[in-house]
């Protein structure tokens, strides 16, 4: 949700005035930059935490611990389980 701000408070004021030429007393859009936003979890180690934890997890397959081993260690679901080694392509034990 985008949240209002009162332009008087945010700009300076020949930029105000200048905008006033063109909208006064309605809500404008301003887009910000096209600047390429960092992806999901990449700015706050999520991601990597998350890859750490699959990897560990496909690890634990591949050496022949149970799918619900797996998920009742990690907390999470056996079709989570599934998903995470199926994603990695590591469905055939080695």
């Amino acid at each position: 949700m985008l949240k209002y701000k009162n332009a008087k408070t945010i700009l300076p004021q020949g930029l105000l005035k200048e905008i006033q030429q063109y909208v006064r007393g309605e809500m404008i859009y301003v887009p910000g930059d096209d600047l390429p936003r960092a992806g999901w979890g990449e700015t706050n180690g999520t991601k990597e935490k998350y890859a750490v934890r699959n990897n560990e997890i496909i690890m634990l397959y591949k050496s022949g611990v149970s799918k619900q081993e797996i998920a009742d260690r990690y907390h999470l679901s056996e079709y989570s389980i599934k998903r995470i080694i199926h994603d990695a392509g590591a469905s055939g034990k080695k």
